[in-house]
């Protein structure tokens, strides 16, 4: 049925894995496009096949080692009956047709229907210091640990806010790294007021609480309500500064701990690029802090034919991924008059509402007890990087703000250049509208929203010069 629809998911996830499968049950063959070379997403990754080193699910992902399970073996279940594309890259969109490039190799899949289940990616709010040799995102120092086999140092301090917090810490100490400590920019008052409605999903706030007891009985430094100072080291980390957060006096003491890396992340924020490119309509969400793309109850986008499903819609994490792939899955079956399949368990779309309503109501306890900082751009000295790609400091951003040049965050990238390097903004855009917010006194949905561009990551140069390996050089300038 495929050659009819042409029917494409983007992301091989939770979300991605389980829209699939909703397909495949009513007679449709999906493309899934997978930018890794094997599926599960971020949170259920799996080591490369030829890894070098044995780990059971039971330590690679703990307490989801069965949801981690049963989402592995739905996908290799269903290889037979899709069209699955691993290590490939959508590196744009436009007029019903992603660009994609695999191996070196560019090829445009054409789509009547898409199902965009791209999931999240780290929240970065810099400190100084923070482009030193050793300072990975949390994300990745959780790939290190569950595609390479390793730590990112072997003093490791991780630093931040969010559940992905304590869980990497969990994970790493299970394995064997040493952390030195847990660095929380929020305080436990905060994380207490949340319990009466974190308390609406108990095994989740239970495994959180565990998780930070855990540490503690086997040694784990945990500091809460701290401000980072900075990451010390010349060629590489050597240490990491931070005071407690009610000290607003200049004089505060400084602590330092020692270590060789960093592990330094602030939440989770949704990765909605190719939903940008593909012409979704976004609205400011001021539960998360992020512009997230319009869709309805069903995943439906504000584009016909297009769907948003899991953390690449609004971060609620892999329980309500599955269920939300799945009821975007539904609804792009009712959109081509297709019959739902009835011989799939929980596939009854008014009740996987319900469950994502019931999820959304913890979402908000997370938000509000790992809420990122809310000014920190006031403590950036003028010096620190703030772009890493452009080699762009806090400094020049503020000097073009306080001329009056930019007060609109695309305006600001036009002059200075941010966003315009490798991450395309992933690594920096938050940052610059944090510090936009700050010198205009605007709240953050006032600053505007940086618009994406194709590519959405970097590619090779060859897919974009060559055409089945002979250069695309016109004839007439070939002589010259």
């Amino acid at each position: 049925m495929n050659g009819e629809h042409p029917v494409v998911i983007v992301g091989a996830g939770p979300a991605g894995i389980r829209a699939a499968q909703t397909l495949v049950a009513a007679g449709i063959r999906p493309i899934v496009i997978d930018e890794n070379a094997r599926w599960g997403g971020q949170i259920y990754r799996q080591p490369p096949a030829d890894a070098g080193f044995q780990r059971t699910k039971a330590t690679l992902y703990g307490f989801e080692a069965k949801k981690a399970d049963a989402v592995h073996r739905t996908m290799r279940d269903l290889l037979p009956h899709i069209d699955y594309r691993p290590e490939t890259l959508v590196w744009g969109c436009e007029a019903h047709c992603l660009d994609t490039v695999c191996n070196g190799r560019e090829a445009r899949v054409p789509f009547t229907h898409l199902i965009i289940a791209s999931g999240a990616t780290d929240r970065v709010l810099p400190v100084p210091g923070w482009t030193l040799p050793g300072v990975y995102t949390l994300g990745g120092a959780q790939v290190a640990l569950k595609a390479q086999g390793c730590a990112i140092g072997r003093r490791v301090v991780l630093a931040g806010t969010g559940p992905l917090l304590y869980l990497v810490a969990y994970q790493y100490v299970k394995a064997g790294a040493q952390v030195e400590a847990v660095l929380d920019t929020n305080a436990l008052s905060r994380q207490v007021a949340a319990a009466p409605t974190l308390i609406s999903q108990p095994s989740t706030f239970a495994k959180g609480i565990y998780y930070v007891a855990w540490l503690k009985a086997h040694g784990v430094r945990v500091e809460r309500d701290v401000t980072l100072v900075g990451i010390d080291g010349a060629k590489g980390v050597t240490g990491i500064r931070f005071k407690a957060s009610h000290d607003d006096c200049a004089k505060a003491r400084v602590d330092t701990i020692a270590c060789d890396a960093v592990g330094l992340g602030f939440g989770l924020r949704p990765e909605t690029q190719l939903a940008d490119l593909a012409g979704c309509r976004f609205h400011f969400d001021q539960l998360s802090r992020c512009w997230l793309p319009d869709r309805d109850v069903a995943g439906r986008s504000s584009l016909p034919g297009v769907y948003v499903a899991g953390d690449g819609a609004g971060v609620a994490g892999a329980d309500a991924a599955e269920l939300a792939g799945r009821r975007a899955a539904l609804a792009l079956l009712d959109d081509l008059g297709v019959a739902h399949p009835r011989h799939l368990d929980g596939i009854d779309a008014a009740a996987l509402e319900r469950r994502l309503k019931r999820i959304a109501v913890f979402r908000t306890g997370i938000e509000a007890a790992f809420a990122p900082p809310q000014r920190p751009a006031k403590q950036w000295p003028d010096d620190m990087t703030v772009c890493r790609c452009e080699e762009v400091d806090a400094g020049t951003l503020r000097r073009c703000i306080r001329d009056g040049e930019a007060t609109e965050i695309n305006r600001l990238k036009a002059l200075t250049r941010i966003g315009m390097g490798r991450c395309q903004g992933r690594m920096c855009g938050e940052a610059a509208i944090v510090l936009l917010s700050v010198e205009t006194g605007r709240p953050l949905e006032n600053v505007g929203r940086l618009r994406s561009q194709a590519p959405i990551k970097p590619i090779p140069i060859s897919p974009m010069l060559f055409d089945d390996g002979v250069a695309a050089i016109p004839e007439e300038a070939r002589d010259e």
